[in-house]
């Protein structure tokens, strides 16, 4: 059983490493398909990469609820992690989560597991955090939309490998739908939900 004293550290500098987190991923958000690097140095269970505890410990506050995959549930050190270092409740219901953390992408649920937000509140929908193997290689994917100049040209190994496919339903919920920030280590890309898969290849 892991107590609270043998927890991985969070931030060694907490603000400006939030503050730098957060330019990372808004500038991923802004510029959807490139690949861009969180400098800011996050400690976190074994089962999160490094990105995946620097953005946790950036946008998750007693506000946001999370879901857990089955791979980061297996184990009670993600969830006491998260509750001391962000507050963040850890639900089991993934319909009512503001965040998912996904650790192995061949186990993700149907994306209407998920909320997807109300017309109203759009931006009440989950958004998932997914790690992958490699946002430098695998198979190419081509991407467009807003952000993007002409075609983001995007190279990686996901899991699932029909990912962009199956967030091709974005389209006819739109302003409703969910985003996804891809997490290799310490490198992230987002696709946010206006990001559309136009060309795949090897």
């Amino acid at each position: 059983m892991t107590t609270v004293a043998e927890l991985p550290a969070g931030f060694a500098d907490k603000v400006l490493s939030a503050q730098s987190t957060f330019r990372s991923v808004m500038d991923a958000m802004a510029r959807p398909g490139a690949v861009r690097r969180i400098v800011a140095a996050a400690g976190g269970p074994a089962a999160m990469m490094r990105g995946t505890a620097a953005i946790a410990l950036t946008l998750f506050d007693h506000d946001t609820p999370v879901w857990l995959d089955p791979g980061m549930a297996a184990t009670s050190d993600v969830a006491k992690w998260l509750k001391f270092h962000t507050g963040a409740p850890v639900v089991a219901d993934s319909l009512i989560c503001s965040f998912a953390l996904i650790g192995d992408g061949g186990e993700l649920p149907p994306l209407d597991r998920f909320s997807f937000g109300t017309d109203e509140y759009p931006d009440r929908s989950t958004t998932l955090i997914l790690q992958v193997e490699s946002l430098t290689e695998g198979p190419a994917f081509d991407l467009s939309g807003p952000g993007i100049d002409g075609t983001a040209a995007l190279r990686a190994t996901i899991k699932p490998p029909e990912l962009f496919e199956r967030l091709a339903i974005n389209a006819t919920l739109f302003p409703r739908g969910i985003d996804v920030v891809l997490v290799a280590d310490d490198a992230i890309v987002a696709i946010p939900r206006t990001t559309h898969l136009i060309a795949k290849g090897d």
